[in-house]
């Protein structure tokens, strides 16, 4: 079995107009040749939900536990 990526656009036109994707994933297996679909993934952002309260991450974790020590503190 053999693989490769290609892009939709060096297929030729009655491919090109069967898939909706930019890029193919081209497999070979036991004498057949397939072309697979590879779906463009979301670009997520890189910060761990586990690390911050919000998704921008301009809060994270340990600086939120900071602020609620001196939250605390400052109670007191």
């Amino acid at each position: 079995m053999s693989e490769m990526i290609l892009q939709v656009k060096i297929l030729p036109e009655p491919l090109l107009k069967l898939i909706n994707t930019e890029k193919v994933k081209v497999r070979r297996e036991h004498g057949e040749i397939r072309l697979i679909p590879i779906e463009a993934k979301v670009k997520k952002n890189n910060i761990l939900p586990i690390l911050g309260m919000y998704s921008d991450g301009k809060l994270t974790v340990e600086n939120y536990l900071k602020q609620k020590r001196i939250d605390r503190e400052l109670e007191r």
